[in-house]
C-alpha cells in the first residue's frame, strides 16, 4: 500500500497540534467527575469560573481555564460529555474540528485555494452568529458546529496556502543558489 506524501512539514506540525488540542478539549469533561461542571456561562475575555476550576487537576484545569477566557461558555450553547459542560461552546468546537480536519487533509493533499472560497466559507458563521447578536434569533448547536467547522476549515486552508507559498519561495531560492554555485564551479573548471 502506498501512503500519500506529506505536502509540508509545517502543515503536518499544525495538524498534529490542532488534533492534539481537539483531543484535549474532547477528553477534558472525562477528566472531571461527572456532574462537576454543569453551568460555566460567563463572558468572553474574563475568568468567570475560577472557583469551579480550583479543585481540578492540572490538565483539565488548564483547558477549562483557557476556555473560560476565550469563550462565553453559555450552557445552552454548549455540549455536555460525561455530565460536564465542554470547555468551549458548540461553535468553537466546530471551529477546532474544522481546523484539525482541514490541516489533516492538507497534510497529504496540496492545492491552491481560491480566496473567494474562504470568504464564502466565512459567510455562514457571520450570518448565524451575527443574527444571534442583533436579533432574538437563537441558532441550534448543530448549526453552530457546522458554521464553525466551515470557518475553521477555511482558516486552515488560508494558513496552509501561505505556508505552501513560503515553501515554494524557499525551494526556488534554494534552486537559484545551487544553480549559481554550479555556475561558479563551471567557470572555475573552464579557467583551470
Amino acid at each position: 500500500m502506498h501512503l500519500p506524501k506529506v505536502t509540508s512539514r509545517a502543515v503536518l506540525v499544525f495538524f498534529i497540534v490542532s488534533a492534539a488540542w481537539l483531543v484535549l478539549i474532547l477528553s477534558a469533561p472525562f477528566m472531571v467527575p461527572s456532574g462537576t461542571l454543569t453551568d460555566l456561562s460567563g463572558r468572553v475575555g474574563y475568568h468567570d469560573n475560577d472557583q469551579q476550576f480550583s479543585s481540578l487537576s492540572a490538565v483539565p484545569h488548564a483547558i477549562y481555564w483557557i476556555g473560560d477566557a476565550e469563550c462565553h461558555q453559555i450552557a445552552a450553547r454548549s455540549y455536555f460529555l460525561n455530565g460536564n459542560e465542554m470547555p468551549f461552546c458548540a461553535r468553537d468546537l466546530g471551529i477546532f474540528f474544522g481546523i484539525a480536519a482541514a490541516f489533516g487533509f492538507l497534510t497529504f493533499y496540496r492545492f491552491k485555494i481560491n480566496p473567494i472560497f474562504v470568504i464564502l466559507a466565512l459567510i455562514p458563521i457571520g450570518i448565524d452568529g451575527g443574527l444571534q447578536l442583533v436579533t432574538s434569533y437563537e441558532s441550534s448547536n448543530v448549526l453552530r458546529v457546522l458554521t464553525g467547522f466551515a470557518a475553521g476549515a477555511a482558516l486552515s486552508l488560508l494558513i496552509a496556502h501561505f505556508m505552501f507559498v513560503i515553501q515554494e519561495d524557499n525551494e526556488k531560492n534554494r534552486r537559484r543558489v545551487i544553480g549559481e554555485a554550479e555556475s561558479i564551479d563551471e567557470r572555475k573548471t573552464r579557467q583551470s
